[in-house]
């Protein structure tokens, strides 16, 4: 918006020393067009204001997290800005239209503008369609969680494994992630220098991994973290502890360790890979609530949630420390494991589900196709669920048809292609 008016008052300046016009305007035509664009942008984007507000609030029936937790809605707020910035443009730029002087060549920027505006108007409008529904909230979770998945839990935890190269402050790892029953447990905290939140209540929503291990590295240190991403935490709560290994630690790495960690108000997706399946599971047992009756709905978080548990399956979790460059183990990071995350994405749904037959054929595919990629260590925690699902469904089930229907496997839910039935002639 300020860049709208400041270009209002520069161009026209700059406008009376070209030798080439702009299209041809008289004064009168110049300023019916100028004053025109103002009010048509101006209420452009009090419709834009209407449409994210009803957006916001169709969101918010599905979980009330996913509007904070995503952050799709910033563009809506760049598309205002970009509308008020024309409409101030078209302003400023009118108010150096007089007598004879006609700024020719801002008139023709302001129409311009105004191509520009509908084309991304129109763009995210389209785009409306999917943010509103519970598949395509689904999908931009789904996307997201695959994201902090392979940043957090990368496929080859090696003490040697190089940071991206061109990943951005944020996502930068540090030089190594490694599974914390390779290295010796974390000592006591008797006597070590804490990290302490002096703050008001907050969440933990992200902590600078690559900052972090750094000092930990430069001052000869290791940082054991108390509490994971996504806890809360109230004032004054030991966060962290500093085991020194025979270094004095200065009130200055304290103060260095204590800026690497962040809180708000709010559980983001970012580093926390319990937060993304909390969201899908909401959508997905939303849809199954009696005032809903959407069991599509749940069927398509579950397709998103399958995908993020087989990335998993295999992939090292819980516990794990982060090592600098050296292998050496610099940061502990306490981690749900296995059980955990399948518990999060999946116990709710079981609960929720287990009387509706499209949602327990998908949940018996998920639980059969997972109990097929899964490690033998990590089956039994699937098996117990396969199990509770059977018992819940005939409980919930008493119809012979209907106990029928939902001993069959079905990734689509109804309608797909049935597993053969080892009791079928």
């Amino acid at each position: 918006m300020g860049g709208g008016a400041l270009l209002g008052w520069v161009l026209p300046e700059w406008d009376r020393n070209l030798p080439t016009p702009g299209l041809g305007f008289d004064a009168s035509t110049a300023q019916a067009t100028l004053a025109a664009i103002a009010g048509g942008m101006i209420t452009l984007a009090g419709f834009v204001v209407t449409a994210i507000t009803l957006v916001v609030q169709t969101v918010q029936t599905m979980s009330p997290r996913l509007v904070g937790a995503l952050g799709h809605f910033s563009r809506y707020l760049v598309l205002f800005g970009l509308l008020i910035g024309t409409a101030l443009y078209a302003l400023v730029a009118l108010s150096h239209v007089h007598g004879r002087s006609v700024p020719r060549v801002s008139v023709t920027v302001a129409i311009a503008l105004v191509l520009i505006d509908a084309t991304v108007v129109l763009y995210l409008l389209s785009s409306l369609r999917h943010a509103v529904t519970g598949g395509g909230l689904a999908r931009a979770v789904g996307r997201r969680l695959r994201t902090v998945i392979d940043q957090t839990c990368p496929a080859q935890a090696s003490p040697t494994r190089a940071s991206p190269t061109r990943a951005s402050p944020a996502q930068a790892r540090p030089a190594g992630r490694a599974d914390a029953a390779q290295y010796p447990s974390p000592q006591g905290r008797e006597g070590a220098p804490v990290i302490v939140h002096s703050g008001r209540p907050a969440v933990i929503f992200s902590i600078d991994e690559t900052v972090l291990t750094r000092i930990a590295a430069r001052h000869g240190v290791r940082v054991v973290l108390v509490h994971p991403v996504g806890d809360f935490i109230r004032s004054g709560e030991t966060v962290a502890y500093l085991e020194a290994g025979g270094t004095d630690c200065g009130r200055r790495t304290v103060r260095r360790v204590t800026a690497c960690f962040h809180y708000g108000p709010n559980r983001t997706v970012e580093q926390d890979t319990g937060y993304g399946f909390r969201l899908l599971a909401d959508i997905a047992i939303r849809a199954l609530s009696p005032a809903v009756n959407d069991p599509t709905t749940a069927v398509q978080a579950l397709d998103q949630i399958e995908d993020s548990l087989l990335r998993l399956a295999g992939r090292p979790l819980g516990p794990a420390w982060l090592t600098d460059a050296k292998g050496t183990p610099r940061v502990f990071c306490p981690a749900p494991d296995w059980a955990g995350l399948l518990s999060l994405a999946l116990d709710e749904t079981l609960l929720y589900g287990a009387s509706n037959p499209q949602t327990v054929r998908r949940l018996h595919a998920l639980l059969q196709r997972l109990l097929a990629t899964a490690p033998a260590h990590r089956q039994p925690a699937l098996t117990e669920r396969s199990d509770a699902l059977d018992r819940l469904a005939a409980a919930t089930l008493t119809d012979p048809l209907l106990k029928r229907i939902v001993a069959r496997p079905d990734r689509q839910g109804l309608g797909g292609i049935l597993a053969a039935d080892p009791s079928d002639p």
